[in-house]
């Protein structure tokens, strides 16, 4: 097996050009390919995982990946998938994000004898002359087509802003850029980046003729991405001090019973024969055994071998009934956070993002759905009095501890 027919078996190719040189190219490991990110935020999150799992499975095999950190365009915004503007961010904001992001991708890329680089769009993109853009990019684009695309479709029912109609010229001016200085062939990115990814292509090959040699292929980096790391509290992040490894463990061991297999070809390393094997026998108890290996393998990668171990056996303590709370998320309490040592259970609730409001832990405490030290309370209006270590537990599988500070 080949190492493209590998990525098509795991479902991660879903559209390219050039496939047969696409494929010759990673084969051989000879592809220089770029993946671009927006620093919108201090820390990636798992719907990056996609996409920095790929470029560590590429690398594996000697292609060099290119990690673009999109400071430039993330002044203007990408209107693809969205409803609404990108909130503006300062300078000073996305510095401070592709700073950590750098830190982050350092986890899980080699950047070794240059074996892989990181370079920010901002060093270009900032620096351009506007009618020169106007005059030797602009002059390739074609309004009516750009138009065409649904990207676009979607955000002229609501209005699309000139800055963000701008987005497809930056982004495909990023990839004749990265062709011309960094000799980068290929672009990955996912499904809704597609009109712009073929832009870049059009753009390189228009300016310098037929014989250039760039390709693009997309991923269900996206459509499938989109659906990860969306839990009550916000975003699964890839940072400890956001999601911490237990938390994080607990994610994937949640994950849907449909979604377990998809995830183990997409996300991990685990032999594609091994998970189609599984794939062909799941059921039952076989059924928790493959998220237990989606869970550890994935918090490994993120957070390291320790620490997946410890989130796995906190887990299994709290499931086994052992008790064993030591590496559980954990609250402390100021003693004058509470009135005569207790606290209101639906407050305490919000307080340790166990609900996102009161009304939504009445509902969950009505229904039978939170247990305090393994007694299930149904009474909203119960009082918490917090002595040496308290357990709340939402549902079956999700666990807080609370302390309160001496």
């Amino acid at each position: 097996m080949t190492v493209f027919e590998g990525l098509q078996r795991r479902g991660l190719i879903a559209q390219t050009t050039d496939e047969a040189e696409i494929a010759d190219l990673i084969n051989q490991g000879k592809a220089t390919f770029y993946i671009g990110f927006d620093p919108t935020a201090d820390s990636l999150h798992v719907g990056h995982f996609m996409a920095l799992c790929l470029m560590k499975r590429l690398q594996m095999v000697g292609n060099k990946p290119i990690i673009l950190i999109g400071g430039g365009t993330a002044m203007i915004g990408d209107p693809s998938g969205k409803t609404d503007m990108r909130k503006m961010m300062t300078k000073e904001t996305i510095q401070h994000n592709v700073d950590c992001f750098q830190s982050q991708m350092s986890r899980f890329i080699d950047f070794s004898a240059d074996k892989a680089l990181i370079v920010n769009n901002a060093d270009w993109l900032l620096q351009l002359n506007y009618i020169d853009v106007l005059r030797d990019v602009g002059e390739h684009f074609s309004v009516n087509r750009m138009l065409s695309h649904e990207c676009y479709k979607q955000r002229m029912e609501r209005g699309l802003t000139f800055l963000e109609f701008n987005y497809m010229i930056m982004q495909s001016y990023d990839f004749y850029k990265l062709y011309q200085d960094y000799g980068c062939n290929m672009q990955f990115g996912g499904d809704d980046q597609w009109a712009n990814m073929l832009g870049g292509t059009e753009l390189i090959r228009r300016k310098l003729g037929k014989d250039a040699y760039a390709m693009t292929i997309t991923l269900l980096l996206n459509s499938e991405g989109k659906k990860m790391g969306k839990t009550e509290k916000g975003a699964v992040w890839l940072d400890a001090e956001k999601t911490s490894p237990y938390e994080f463990y607990q994610y994937w061991r949640n994950v849907s019973d449909e979604d377990v297999i998809k995830c183990l070809k997409l996300l991990t390393f685990v032999p594609i024969e091994q998970i189609e094997e599984m794939e062909r026998t799941l059921a039952g108890q076989q059924l928790n055994q493959a998220k237990e290996l989606l869970a550890y393998e994935l918090t490994e990668l993120v957070h390291g071998e320790e620490a997946a171990k410890n989130a796995q056996e906190a887990a299994k303590a709290m499931f086994g009934g052992s008790g064993n709370s030591e590496n559980m998320p954990t609250t402390t309490l100021k003693q004058d956070e509470l009135t005569d040592g207790g606290i209101g259970l639906l407050s305490l609730m919000v307080y340790v993002g166990l609900a996102s409001s009161n009304g939504e832990a009445r509902r969950l405490v009505q229904q039978g759905g939170v247990s305090v030290n393994d007694e299930k309370v149904t009474d909203p209006k119960y009082i918490v009095h917090l002595e040496g270590e308290t357990i709340l537990r939402k549902g079956k599988k999700v666990f807080h501890k609370i302390l309160v500070e001496e």
